[in-house]
C-alpha cells in the first residue's frame, strides 16, 4: 500500500476551474505537479504557484497519493486517463483518482471499475460554482464513492471548497450535478422570463429586483446575476456551450431513469437559440437575450 498520506499530488486540466483549484492545492500546503494540453498555460500556473508541471498525465501522476483532473467531457477524460500516457500508467496501488469533470455517470462507474482493476481509489467529485467559485475557493463538490476513498481525498478538496459531501457510490457525484443543472436551467429561464416583462411593463428592473430579492422570488441568480441581465452582460464565467454539455448528460439520463424533464428540455432548445445568436460563449444567463430580439 502506498503512502497516502505524502503530499505529492497531480493536478490534470488547468481551464478556467482547474487552474485556480489546483493553485489553491499548492498554497495549502500539497507538492502539486499539473499537466495541461497546452504547456505554456502549464508553465504560467508553475510561475504564478510554485510546484512543477510535467510533459504527460502519466508523468504528473508518478508519486503522486491523489491525482485530480479537470477536463472538458468524457473523452477527453479518457484521453487523460488511458493508455501509455495516461494517469493509470503509474498510478501506485492505494492512490486515489479524483475526477472534478462534469461527466457521464457511466464513465464515473466505468472509470471505478478500471481503476478497482489496478487496487486504486476513484472518486467522481463534479464542482459547482462557476469560475468566480473557483477562484475564491468556494466550490462546492458532490462526490460518488467509497467512504474509504473519500477519506484519503477529501481533506485536499477542502482546499478549493466551502461544501464537500459524499452522496453515495461511483456515478452519485455525477447525477447530484445533473439535479444541480437542472435546477439552474429552470431558475435562470423564470428570471429571464421576469426581468423581460418587467422591462416590457415599464417598471425599473433594477428596484424591483431589489424589493423581490428579499422575498421568496430570491435566488443565487437573481442575487448575482439580475443587474448584468438588464445591463445586457453576459461574461461572468460558466458558457451556454458548456451548460448545452450538461444538460445532454442530464436529459439521457432521465431518460434511462424514467424521469420527465419538460422544463429543462424546453430551456435546453431556448439555450440552442442562445448558440444560433452567436451566444455560445456567453454565460447561461443570456437566456434573456432571446427574449428581447
Amino acid at each position: 500500500m502506498s503512502n497516502t498520506s505524502n503530499k505529492k499530488v497531480a493536478f490534470i486540466g488547468l481551464g478556467v476551474m482547474g487552474y485556480p483549484m489546483a493553485g489553491y492545492l499548492q498554497q495549502k500546503g500539497y507538492e502539486v505537479c499539473v499537466y495541461n494540453r497546452t504547456t505554456a498555460k502549464a508553465e504560467a500556473w508553475v510561475s504564478q504557484y510554485g510546484g512543477n508541471y510535467a510533459a504527460t498525465p502519466a508523468l504528473a501522476a508518478q508519486d503522486a497519493s491523489l491525482v485530480f483532473m479537470c477536463v472538458g467531457n468524457d473523452d477527453d477524460v479518457r484521453s487523460v486517463v488511458y493508455g501509455e500516457h495516461g494517469v493509470l500508467a503509474t498510478m501506485a496501488v492505494g492512490t486515489v483518482l479524483v475526477d472534478h469533470t462534469t461527466a457521464s455517470a457511466e464513465l464515473a462507474r466505468e472509470l471505478a471499475a478500471a481503476c478497482a482493476k489496478q487496487q486504486l481509489g476513484f472518486l467522481d467529485a463534479p464542482v459547482s460554482g462557476g469560475q468566480a467559485g473557483a477562484e475564491k475557493g468556494i466550490l462546492t463538490v458532490m462526490v460518488g464513492g467509497s467512504a474509504a476513498d473519500y477519506s484519503l481525498a477529501e481533506a485536499a478538496m477542502q482546499s478549493y471548497a466551502r461544501c464537500v459531501k459524499l452522496l453515495g457510490p461511483a456515478g452519485s457525484g455525477q447525477l447530484a450535478k445533473m439535479v444541480n443543472q437542472i435546477c439552474i436551467a429552470g431558475v435562470v429561464q423564470g428570471l429571464a422570463e421576469a426581468l423581460n416583462f418587467a422591462k416590457n411593463a415599464g417598471l425599473d428592473g433594477a428596484a424591483v429586483v431589489e424589493v423581490i430579492s428579499q422575498g421568496a422570488a430570491s435566488s443565487w441568480q437573481m442575487q448575482n446575476r439580475s443587474l448584468t441581465m438588464l445591463d445586457d452582460k453576459f461574461d461572468f464565467g460558466f458558457a451556454v456551450d458548456w451548460m448545452r454539455k450538461d444538460l445532454a448528460i442530464a436529459l439521457n439520463e432521465a431518460r434511462k431513469n424514467g424521469s420527465a424533464l419538460p422544463l429543462t428540455a424546453l430551456v435546453d432548445q431556448f439555450y440552442a437559440e442562445v448558440q444560433q445568436m452567436g451566444g455560445g460563449r456567453w454565460d447561461t444567463s443570456s437566456l434573456i437575450k432571446r427574449l428581447s430580439r
